[in-house]
């Protein structure tokens, strides 16, 4: 029988509305992250892939951005939010000011890179893959030195 049925003498009543557990809340200090390189600069893993056990409906990093590599993503969308700091977001090749308090949506297709120093809030939706950055020079994921998924 349906474990959301619920059977009375020779009768079953079905569909019982009975909650799906949902994933523990999470709360975590960015000192408490990893931290690594990435296409934009450092990174620390707020929310990601040590996550993935956790059903998170996204991934958020904390990045220190000094320029960063145009790129792209095919499936997923960013957001980022200006934390501190000032400098310029290109998005498929138009460079838009940003500075605190500034926010990007970045839809998947959109190439997109950085210039000036700002730390940035970035949010995944659904979390990037690995298989989910490229650049535009190429199809392939270039690897670097401590960084599983981009290029420095």
């Amino acid at each position: 029988m349906d474990p959301s049925s619920l059977r009375l003498g020779n009768h079953t009543v079905a569909s019982m509305n009975i909650p799906k557990p949902t994933p523990p809340a999470l709360v975590r200090h960015e000192s408490d992250s990893p931290k690594e390189r990435s296409t934009c600069g450092w990174r620390h893993l707020l929310l990601s892939r040590q996550d993935k056990d956790r059903g998170l409906a996204a991934w958020a990093h904390a990045v220190d951005i000094e320029g960063a590599r145009a790129h792209y993503h095919k499936r997923s969308t960013e957001l980022y939010y200006v934390l501190e700091g000032e400098g310029t977001v290109t998005l498929d090749g138009a460079e838009h000011p940003v500075r605190k308090g500034s926010i990007v949506h970045i839809p998947p297709g959109v190439v997109h890179g950085a210039n000036g120093r700002v730390r940035v809030l970035v949010v995944g939706i659904p979390d990037i893959a690995d298989d989910d950055l490229f650049f535009p020079e190429s199809t392939a994921v270039p690897r670097c030195e401590n960084d599983s998924r981009a290029a420095p």
